[in-house]
């Protein structure tokens, strides 16, 4: 009965005194995604080892344990990554009805200038919010689909998209202002 408790106790102490250098180390692995934030990363493993089986196997090495936990869950996240492809003719397209999400109630068409700055918008987000921008409105995929492949809450992916989109909204509308003098 004591390991259980020793385990929990270890456990949390080490997460308490090293949790900036386990993101440190993951962030040294790879690169901030949605499907890679390193804040996650932790979290999720972290969440992992306090529910495991009060029945399971003492640790004896921590901090090995937990760096060994995190370098598998970069590994399961690497393997998981597969990028689709869209045919250039769509995106285009995409990117048009992308640009209608914000002005849906004007009747005029949208400037190649506009369907520009909407562009440069989406890669000037923060990766996580950029790549789930483009995980729901160009790749088709959905919250549950990105949860299950990330491990990644979908609130945690609806908030990051509903963050995107507000941010997108106040650029392009300075933009909108700036060029029309409204």
């Amino acid at each position: 009965m004591a390991s259980k408790t020793d385990n929990r106790n270890n456990l949390a102490n080490f997460f308490n005194e090293e949790y900036g250098s386990l993101r440190s180390y993951v962030k040294s692995k790879i690169r901030d995604t949605s499907e890679r934030d390193a804040e996650d990363i932790v979290q999720d493993v972290a969440l992992r080892m306090f529910s495991r089986s009060d029945d399971a196997l003492p640790i004896t090495n921590v901090g090995g344990f937990v760096y060994n936990a995190i370098r598998n869950r970069i590994i399961d996240i690497m393997r998981g990554k597969k990028e689709r492809k869209l045919p250039d003719e769509d995106i285009d397209q995409q990117w048009r009805e992308f640009v209608e999400l914000f002005y849906d109630d004007a009747d005029n068409r949208y400037s190649p200038e506009m369907e520009q700055a909407v562009k440069n918008a989406v890669e000037e987000l923060k990766p996580a919010h950029r790549d789930i921008v483009i995980a729901i409105d160009f790749e088709g995929y959905n919250y549950k689909q990105i949860a299950e492949r990330t491990g990644i809450p979908e609130g945690t992916l609806m908030s990051r998209r509903h963050r995107a989109m507000s941010e997108l909204s106040k650029t392009l509308e300075n933009i909108k202002e700036s060029s029309y003098g409204t």
